[in-house]
Order: C-alpha cells, then structure tokens, then sequence
C-alpha cells in the first residue's frame, strides 16, 4: 500500500522548533486538519494538523525533537473510501443537487427557490472573503452549519489583507523607522542617509501578507469551510454562479451572506496610463518617481503620500473640500498638516482637478479653485478620492435585492436584506467602511444565520489615519455636535506635557474627551500623535459602557504612557487634573 509523508508545513521565521508533545499513535486513523504533534516557540505552542487523511503506519518526531519546515513528522497508509451511489443519468448528473450535511435551522428564513438549476446546494454560502467574510463563514462553521466560501481573489483575506490594510501599515512602519532616524540627529544620534532596496521592500511586505493568507487558509480547512475560488453573481434568489480558473460552477443555497466589499473611484477624466495608479498599484511600489499627485486629501490618499515622501519623492496632495481629512475635526487635523506642509511639494485645498493630459514627459494636471496653480507636470498620480460598494456588480437584480442610490444594500440590525434568506455586510451596506465593523457584522448576520438572536448595536466604531502623526476618533465629534446641536462639554489634555510624548521627541499632539454635560457620561473622543490608533480603544470602549469622566479618571493608568493622557483629559474635565493647571470656570 502507498505510503504519504506528512510534513512539518511553513512556520515562518521559526527553525528547530522543539516537539513538547506526540498526539497520535501507530495505527490512529486521522483525516485532514487533524493535530498531529504540538511545538513550542518562543512565541507560542502550535498544533500542526495533517495534510492527508489515512492510518499512521510510522511516526519518525518524538517528544524533545527539534523540527523545521519540511521535516518528517510520519507516514500515513492511504484512506480507502466506499462509496455507494445510485447511478444517474448522465443528462440528470447535469443538473443533480448535491447537499451537504449541516443543515440550516428550521425557523430560519431561507432564500426563495427557484427553477434555475443548479449544481448543488449547500446551507449557507459567504459571496465575498474579506475581514467580514471569512469571520462569517468561520462563526457560522463554528455554530455548525455547512459552508461554502466564495473569494475572487486567489487567496483569502480580499482586499484589506491583500492590498489594502496590512501591506500599507507595513510600509507605513518602515516610513516610520526612516523618520524616525532621520529626527534622532537632532538629538545626538545620526545615521548616513536610508539606503532603499524597494525588492526586499517589497518581498518583506509580501511576506506579512503570505503569512497571514496561510493562516486563513489553515483556519478555513480547520473548521471545513469550503473556499470556491473565482467570481461570484446571483443567477437568482437562491442561486450563484461562480466563475474561476477550474471553470463554473452554480451553487444553490438555503442562506447567503454578501460580503462582496467595494472598489476604488476611478475619474472620467484621467486617461488610461500605467502612470496613473489606485491604491493598489501604489502599494507594489514598482519605481519610485521623482514627483507625485495625490488627488484626494483622505485617510487612504495620505497614508500612501506619508509612504512616498519618507521615500524620497516629492508629493504633492490636492483635496476638493477646505481641509485634509473631511469629516475629522479640524483640530485633530491641524498637527498633520503643519507637519506635512513643510515636507511637500504642495498641499492644495479647495481644489478640482478638471483634467489630466499624457504626455512623454509626464503627466500634466490642469487645477480649478482660488488658490490653483497653473498646470503641472507629475510624474505619477495616485487617485484616492473614496470607494463605491460592489452591490451593482454581483448581479443583486437577479436576487431581488434592493440597492439604494449609491449602490449598498439596505440592512436591518440583523443584517438581514429585503429578499428572506440573504444578508449582506461590509462595505456593501454603507458607510463606515472599515474592516473592523464588517468583522462585528459577520458575527451578527452568521449567528443570525444559525438561529441566534444576535444584532449589531454598536454604540460607536472608531476610525483612524495611520498617517504620521496618526489620527483616530470615536463616537460623537465635534463637527457631528455642532451640525446636530448636541450639547457636550470638553476635557483636553496637551501632549507637550506629557512626559512619555517628549521622551519620544513628539509633542505635538493631544487628547480630547466629549462629555454629556449633565451626566457627565462619555461621547466621544478624539486623539493625534504617535499610537493614537492604539490609543482610541480605550475611548470606544468608554462609550460602549456608558462610563463617565470619573470613572476614566479613577482608573490607574501605567506612567509613563500616552495613555495616560486620556485619564488627563477626563480629569481635566472634572477639574481634579495636578499635571497642568487649568483655572476653575466661575
């Protein structure tokens, strides 16, 4: 009988890994996923599952082994299976329907049935592999239903994991670093001027990115969610089409999660050049030109101008609205650009961009606005000037789902849609789009899914700029205050006299709370400095337990931190705060 050798599969930068522990014996039947043996790192201990199923004939790793990628952990006799099946007809093997085991729960709504035939059926099928996505379908999996994942993209993750999020707070860090280094020569520490190998750049950030896909993939075959790789679209309310390099298949469903994401705006006006980039062009970080346009002056626009200009290159940005970042309070922008305008080519507010011209020598932008230059010559552009959700793209029509005038989909707190069975998340069903709120909604729509009572009511969703310095709110701001007419008062804390902000050479930022001016009770907040993205959770947290200025001011926080300015700020409202002093209001 053949024989299969199982592995010791990738594990990163790890080698000689040392086994703490056998889980199997000769003679143990185990099938795909099933743990194997655990090793211990100086990180973490790690189950390392099969990637055969079959009888252990041999086990060649013992307790105190040491292990690295590719070694032989035992050997496996081939699983023999007898199927037993009645015979079709080849003409009804076409159009048969296959099932599989985990059903969905009888008092939960299922899709319409229709007469399109499909290939098989399967209890719930996720249209989209993005954050919200797989954390779908892995709930779902993990409360016992059968599920079928769809992904375009070739791994899983969609766009965040692959080209949005993670690569860009990758090379932002090494933004940071070069920075960083440069700023110390001011304080006795300097170094020769970076040296930029954009190739290893470039493998490092893909390297984050391969090891967190194969992660996805490990938890996906963990928990038996099928992947079906290609493009999904509704054929009808209960059935999708999918369309890959293994060719197409239609899979009918009793229920459907539509984590289909968005797609970046693109201009009417700007041509079809490869000097022409979206965000995820800019990400592959090709070449480096000597003068870049950024034309939209929002979180995804400037954290990619913060990654060129550490890079050497002249960028300039160009935003339509009066200021960077619409939609942030003015104050907490205020630090970023007085920073920025001193490093970029220019920054221009108030402005249109009414056309692009292609020409050898580069790309020629002409500006419409008070204060627009005459034209000028770039050599490449990054368009960011927002995204539009995919809802027009999945074939909704032939669901039956109903898209409003931007192209979401409308949902309940359920995360139910209009059409019985179908629930949608993410970027699809409107702003925020953030990964962090499709995360909350796949919990909610698969728990609702597997016959949960479970809503989405979240009080407030942060959101952050991983510009430097960074940017990050909660909760009611000021703006939102002011255009509502919301009463709040406000504790504030300077971070020129916090003791971790100067010991970090970077004062110039600060902390803001948002109280209820009678229960004293927290709105929302707002920070900018280095870390404010790790900052703002405490805030969030804050609002979601309805806790008040005391509460957050009696509250021990470790010293020296910034965090500790937010603990200021509340004192600063209540009027007990030693580190500055503030006079009493009459």
């Amino acid at each position: 009988m053949a024989l299969i050798d199982v592995t010791v599969p990738d594990l990163g930068n790890f080698k000689d890994v040392p086994v703490i522990e056998v889980l199997v014996a000769v003679g143990d039947a185990v099938e795909v996923d099933t743990p194997l043996i655990t090793l211990e790192t100086d990180k973490a201990s790690i189950d390392v599952p099969s990637s055969a199923g079959g009888r252990v004939a041999e086990i060649l790793v013992a307790t105190g082994n040491k292990v690295s990628k590719g070694s032989l952990i035992l050997r496996l006799e081939a699983a023999t299976t007898t199927v037993a099946a009645a015979a079709v007809a080849p003409e009804a093997a076409a159009t048969s329907v296959v099932s599989v085991q985990a059903a969905v729960p009888a008092a939960v709504a299922t899709a319409p049935r229709s007469a399109v035939a499909a290939d098989r059926e399967v209890p719930l099928l996720v249209l989209g592999a993005g954050p919200g996505g797989y954390t779908a379908a892995f709930r779902a999996a993990d409360l016992g239903l059968g599920v079928v994942l769809v992904e375009r993209w070739p791994n899983l993750g969609g766009v965040c994991l692959n080209v949005g999020c993670i690569p860009s707070k990758a090379l932002l860090h090494a933004a940071r670093v070069i920075d960083e280094a440069a700023t110390m020569a001011a304080h006795g520490i300097s170094f020769g001027p970076p040296q930029i190998d954009l190739a290893k750049l470039r493998n490092w950030k893909g390297g984050i990115v391969r090891k967190l896909t194969g992660g996805l993939r490990m938890l996906a075959r963990q928990r038996k969610v099928e992947v079906v790789q290609g493009v999904g679209r509704f054929l009808a309310p209960n059935v999708v089409e999918v369309v890959g390099e293994a060719g197409t298949q239609r899979i009918a469903f009793r229920q459907c999660i539509v984590a289909a994401g968005s797609e970046t705006v693109r201009l009417p006006f700007v041509p079809d050049d490869p000097r022409v980039m979206d965000s995820t062009a800019a990400l592959e970080l090709e070449s480096m030109p000597k003068r870049l346009l950024v034309i939209g002056g929002g979180i995804i626009g400037l954290e990619m101008a913060c990654v060129y200009d550490a890079l050497g290159v002249e960028v300039s940005v160009v935003e339509l609205t009066g200021q960077l970042i619409p939609g942030c309070d003015p104050d907490l922008v205020r630090p970023l650009e007085k920073r920025i305008k001193g490093r970029y080519g220019q920054i221009l507010l108030g402005t249109r961009v009414t056309a692009v011209e292609a020409r050898s020598e580069g790309l020629c932008v002409t500006f419409e606005g008070a204060g627009a230059p005459p034209p000028q010559t770039y050599d490449k552009i990054l368009v960011a000037v927002g995204r539009v959700p995919n809802g027009r793209a999945i074939g909704a029509d032939a669901a039956g789902l109903k898209l409003d005038a931007r192209g979401f989909v409308p949902v309940d707190r359920q995360m139910r849609t209009s059409v019985p069975g179908i629930f949608a998340i993410g970027d699809i069903v409107g702003q925020p789009m953030l990964a962090h709120k499709a995360t909350h909604e796949g919990k909610v729509a698969a728990e609702v899914a597997a016959g949960q009572k479970s809503s989405f009511d979240a009080r407030a969703i942060p959101s952050v700029a991983y510009t430097d310095p960074e940017i990050a709110w909660v909760g009611l701001t000021e703006t939102e205050a002011a255009t509502r007419g919301i009463a709040f008062r406000k504790g504030m804390f300077p971070w020129m006299a916090s003791g971790r902000s100067l010991a970090m050479a970077r004062d110039e930022g600060f902390t803001k709370l948002l109280f209820d001016p009678v229960t004293h009770r927290v709105l929302g907040g707002g920070l900018v400095g280095p870390s404010a993205g790790e900052l703002v959770a405490e805030i969030g947290l804050a609002i979601e337990m309805g806790a008040d200025a005391r509460d957050i001011g009696l509250t021990v926080h470790p010293h020296p931190t910034l965090s500790e300015t937010v603990a200021f700020s509340a004192e600063a409202f209540e009027g007990t705060l030693t580190d500055l002093y503030v006079p009493k209001k009459a």
